[in-house]
C-alpha cells in the first residue's frame, strides 16, 4: 500500500483485479527472467526502430521519388495510424486464443511487409506498405505490454516496463545511426532489408523461448457484441481514461518530434544525415536515464506522482521550447535543451501510465492493453500529421504540437486522475 504520507483521491480496487494471471516461479532464476523481459523489450522496440531508422532517409525517399520531405512524412503518419488500430484486433484476439498466436501472425505480416517497402515503385505504393507494417507491427508492442500485465503486479509493472523502455531506448539511440550509415553508403532501401532480418530473428526467438502466459482456462471466447461492450466500458473507466489520455497527450508530443526532426535537424539546421543519428541518440540517452531512475524509485514513492512530477517537467519544457524557437533565442542550442528534457520526460511517463491504466484490468489484460495503444498511437498519429499537414518550413508545427501535447497531458492529470491504491509485492 502507499507509503506515509499518502493523501488525495483514491481509486481502490480489488487485489484480485490486480493480480498476476501467472505468477513468477518463486524458483525462477533471475537470469532466466532477465531474458525473458530482454525478448519482450525487443518486441516494444521492433515498432519504434523501424521509425527511427529510415528518419534520416526522408530526404533521400523525398529524391528517389520525386517529391517533398513533407509528402514523405505523410509514410510517418499513416504508420501511426496503423500501429494504433491494428491493436484493437489483436487485443481481444489475446485474451481469446493466447498471446502467442497473434504475436505470429502479426511479425510474419511485419516481416513480409518491411520486404515489400524495400521494392516500393512509388512513394503511394510505400505509403500503403507501411501501413501494413505498422499492422503487423503493432502486435509485438501489444502483446510485450500484456505478458507483463499477466506476469506482475501494478506496481512492479511499472518497474518493469521501465526495464523494457531501457532496452526500447536502445532504439532511437543506434537506430537512427544505422540508418544514417546505411542512406549514405547504401540507399534507403536497405533500411527495409535491415528491420525484416530483425523481424524474423525475433519471429524464431519467440517461437523457441517465449512461454504463453495466458492459461486455457483463463482465456474468453471471441464475441463482437462482448468485445464493443468491453471498449465501452474501458472508455468509461475513469482510471484507465485519465492516465490512458494523460499519457497520450505525451506521447503526441513524442511523435511530432519523430515527424519533425528530419526537417528541423537536416533541412533547418544543417546536420547531414550520418550524424543525425548522433543528435538523435544524444536526446535519447535522456529517455533511457529517466525510464531507470524511475525504476528504482517506482518501489518507494507511488506511480501516481512519479508521473505526475514527469507531466509537469514536460510541460515546462514543451513551454520554454515554444519559447526558444519562436524567438530563436540560443539558436540550435536553444530547440535541442527542451527537446532533450521533453523526451526524456517520456522515459518515465510511459511505464508508470501504462501501469496504472492496466492496474485494475488483469482479466482483459490484451483488450485493455490495445484500447490503451490505440489511444496512445491515434493521438499520436494526429500529432504526426498536425507535423505534417501545417509544415510551412520552419520549426513551429512540431514545437507548438510538443508544447500543447505536454501542458494538455499535465491539465488532464491535475483534473481527472485519483491515485490507485496499489497491490504491494
Amino acid at each position: 500500500m502507499p507509503g506515509p504520507g499518502y493523501t488525495g483521491k483514491v481509486a481502490s480496487f480489488s487485489m484480485s483485479s490486480q493480480a498476476p494471471i501467472v505468477a513468477v516461479p518463486a524458483a525462477q532464476a533471475p537470469r532466466k527472467m532477465f531474458w525473458m523481459v530482454f525478448l519482450l523489450g525487443a518486441l516494444a522496440m521492433l515498432g519504434p526502430f523501424s521509425i527511427d531508422t529510415y528518419l534520416p532517409g526522408f530526404p533521400a525517399i523525398a529524391k528517389t521519388y520525386g517529391t517533398t520531405v513533407e509528402v514523405v512524412e505523410i509514410t510517418l503518419a499513416v504508420y501511426f495510424v496503423g500501429l494504433a488500430f491494428g491493436q484493437l484486433f489483436y487485443g481481444p484476439f489475446a485474451d481469446s486464443v493466447g498471446r502467442k498466436p497473434p504475436l505470429y501472425i502479426g511479425l510474419v505480416m511485419y516481416i513480409l511487409a518491411s520486404l515489400g517497402c524495400a521494392f516500393a515503385p512509388n512513394i503511394q505504393t510505400l505509403t500503403v506498405l507501411r501501413f501494413i507494417q505498422a499492422i503487423g507491427g503493432c502486435a509485438p508492442m501489444l502483446i510485450s505490454r500484456t505478458v507483463v500485465r499477466d506476469y506482475f503486479p501494478p506496481r512492479e509493472a511499472a518497474r518493469i516496463f521501465s526495464f523494457l523502455m531501457l532496452v526500447v531506448g536502445v532504439s532511437p539511440v543506434i537506430a537512427p545511426l544505422i540508418g544514417g550509415w546505411l542512406v549514405v553508403h547504401m540507399s534507403w532501401r536497405a533500411n527495409f532489408w535491415m528491420v525484416s532480418i530483425m523481424g524474423t530473428i525475433i519471429l524464431l526467438a519467440c517461437v523457441f523461448f517465449l512461454k504463453e502466459s495466458l492459461p486455457p482456462e483463463k482465456r474468453h471466447p471471441v464475441n463482437l457484441g462482448n468485445t464493443m461492450r468491453l471498449y465501452g466500458s474501458l472508455l468509461r473507466e475513469p482510471v484507465f481514461l485519465a492516465y490512458t489520455i494523460s499519457g497520450s497527450f505525451i506521447a503526441a508530443g513524442m511523435f511530432a518530434y519523430l515527424e519533425g526532426s528530419p526537417l528541423v535537424f537536416i533541412e533547418l539546421n544543417h546536420v547531414s544525415a550520418d550524424r543525425f543519428g548522433l543528435f538523435f541518440g544524444a536526446i535519447a540517452v535522456g529517455l533511457v536515464l529517466f525510464a531507470q531512475v524511475n525504476g528504482l524509485l517506482v518501489r518507494k514513492v507511488h506511480p501516481h506522482d512519479l508521473f505526475r512530477w514527469t507531466l509537469m517537467l514536460a510541460a515546462a519544457a514543451g513551454v520554454v521550447l515554444f519559447i526558444t524557437a519562436s524567438t530563436g533565442a540560443f539558436g540550435f542550442t536553444g530547440i535541442l535543451v527542451p527537446l532533450f528534457v521533453f523526451v526524456s520526460c517520456n522515459g518515465a511517463s510511459f511505464p508508470n501510465a501504462t501501469a496504472l491504466a492496466l492496474a485494475p484490468h488483469g482479466k482483459n489484460a490484451g483488450s485493455a492493453a490495445a484500447v490503451l495503444g490505440c489511444i496512445q498511437f491515434a493521438l499520436g498519429g494526429l500529432g504526426g500529421g498536425l507535423v505534417s499537414s501545417f509544415g510551412n518550413g520552419t520549426a513551429m508545427p512540431m514545437v507548438l504540437v510538443i508544447a500543447i501535447g505536454g501542458v494538455m497531458a499535465l491539465l488532464v492529470n491535475l483534473l481527472f486522475a485519483p491515485k490507485v491504491a496499489l497491490e504491494m509485492r
